[in-house]
């Protein structure tokens, strides 16, 4: 029988039970415990970073939180210092600083930020720790995620993501405080007060680290971090990266610990696969450089401790370069090459910009001004043939100490302050003072119609805590035709 034009002939049996997806399922990780050098340095970096994050902004200084960015004042305080939003010049420094030391560290060896000090890799690590301690190790959590819900399994689950959720809202709780008082905070957390913003934030920062720590894990280093993707931009063939020594690993194969590898005509990897298992993105450093290596050095610890058990040499997996692997350098030969031209650099510039902060720090003017032109009236005659200019200026004082200062008008001869040319300002308090500039008629005369040049003196005065100052703000002084 043939078919009519334009229907859809029946399907296959033999294909109509195929479905074919188009993502691909994620396998879930469940990263081996392990010890060693190197993961004691990842634990005292995370403990010393959260010590560092959540013991901040209860430290006090003056009499005030020591770390503050209080955006409703406009006022950022960061130990002695007191910045306004017109210092935001001191932020693109440290966000240079930041990248070139990202450029640096990576260039030197790689992945370092996100092995060790990332705050995903950070709050994965002691997400694991509370998963670890409560589902057991791999095996435990393998068997547990693998089998029938029971009442053993709800409880432990349920304690699992309590004590995630109870991390996650107390990391969301403390970036909080660091815009708004954190004292003042918890007396509202008590009472459950918080303003909208709060509440927006707490829950906000708290559902990200519960969802990025707590089941994206690897997944937002592999897929969502951009710095995965454009790491190999940094890298060269002198970068210290996780290696696998194949030369002396290969061929693989399991063996007794008395049994002699080169008589069985293998190399020093037992093929165990404990690198695989505590790897925390899932993949083989066997099979080389992977952008999803994150540099944590899992398997070096790991595979150290097997060559131990074994009576082998370490360094099976180790920090190497790609040239000192190809080319069977010893140490002396591969650190001389990692500290290139490319890497003294980039410490050159890091040191630099560094240096430049902190002398722009400690010349930084003890207070700053703005003057502002008064738009409604640019210049006016007055009594005696004077005119007048009327102009606003802001006083910040960028101290929390009282202070007096001084205003007069210098550029134009004769030029004087009208109205409140002296005030005293609380610590850390911005004022804006109405003001007019006078001249005498011999002096228009002289200097004829137009905008001229005219400078604002702003001092403070000596004997208000610290030593005199004085700033010099620019600014017109129009005479009409």
């Amino acid at each position: 029988m043939t078919q009519a034009a334009g229907t859809v002939p029946p399907p296959d049996d033999d294909a109509s039970g195929a479905i074919v997806s188009l993502y691909q399922t994620q396998r879930k990780i469940y990263p081996r415990s392990v010890t060693g050098w190197f993961v004691r340095w990842r634990w005292a970096l995370a403990f010393a970073t959260q010590v560092l994050y959540y013991g901040l902004p209860w430290l006090q200084w003056n009499d005030r939180q020591a770390v503050l960015f209080d955006l409703s004042s406009r006022r950022f305080y960061i130990f002695d210092l007191v910045l306004y939003p017109q210092d935001f010049i001191y932020l693109t420094v440290l966000l240079v600083i930041s990248a070139y030391a990202l450029f640096l560290f990576t260039a030197v060896a790689g992945r370092l930020w996100c092995g060790y000090a990332c705050p995903q890799t950070v709050y994965t690590e002691i997400f694991l720790w509370v998963e670890r301690r409560i589902e057991g190790d791999r095996a435990a959590r393998m068997r547990l995620d693998g089998g029938v819900w029971t009442l053993d399994k709800i409880l432990r689950k349920t304690a699992k993501h309590g004590a995630w959720l109870l991390i996650a809202l107390w990391t969301g709780f403390t970036l909080v405080g660091y815009f708004t008082p954190i004292q003042s905070l918890w007396a509202q957390a008590l009472t459950l007060d918080f303003g909208p913003w709060e509440w927006f934030w707490v829950l906000f920062y708290g559902f990200a680290t519960y969802g990025n720590a707590g089941w994206m894990r690897e997944q937002v280093c592999k897929y969502m971090c951009p710095y995965a993707r454009f790491q190999s931009a940094m890298f060269d063939k002198d970068t210290l990266i996780i290696s696998y020594d194949a030369a002396r690993g290969d061929p693989r194969g399991a063996r007794g610990r008395r049994a002699d590898p080169k008589a069985l005509g293998l190399g020093d990897c037992i093929d165990c696969g404990l690198c695989v298992q505590v790897c925390p993105t899932g993949i083989d450093i066997r099979k080389g450089l992977q952008y999803e290596c994150i540099g944590c050095a899992a398997c070096v610890d790991v595979c150290n401790g097997v060559m131990d058990k074994m009576g082998y040499a370490r360094g099976l997996v180790r920090y190497a370069t790609q040239n000192s692997m190809a080319q069977g350098w010893s140490s002396r030969q591969m650190w001389s090459r990692v500290f290139r031209p490319r890497v003294l650099v980039y410490s050159a510039v890091l040191v630099l910009i560094c240096a430049g902060l902190a002398i722009s720090l400690w010349w930084r003017d003890p207070f700053k001004v703005d003057v502002v032109r008064d738009r409604g009236t640019l210049a006016r005659l007055v009594e005696d043939g004077r005119v007048e200019n009327g102009y606003r200026i802001q006083i910040m004082n960028a101290t929390e100490h009282a202070q007096r200062y001084r205003i007069t008008a210098s550029g134009l001869q004769n030029a004087q302050v009208v109205g409140r040319s002296e005030l005293d300002l609380g610590p850390a308090e911005a004022r804006w003072v109405p003001l007019a500039v006078q001249i005498p008629p011999e002096v228009v005369a002289a200097v004829g119609p137009g905008a001229h040049s005219l400078t604002f003196d702003i001092e403070r005065l000596a004997g208000t805590g610290q030593a005199s100052a004085k700033v010099a703000e620019r600014s017109t002084f129009v005479i009409p035709r």
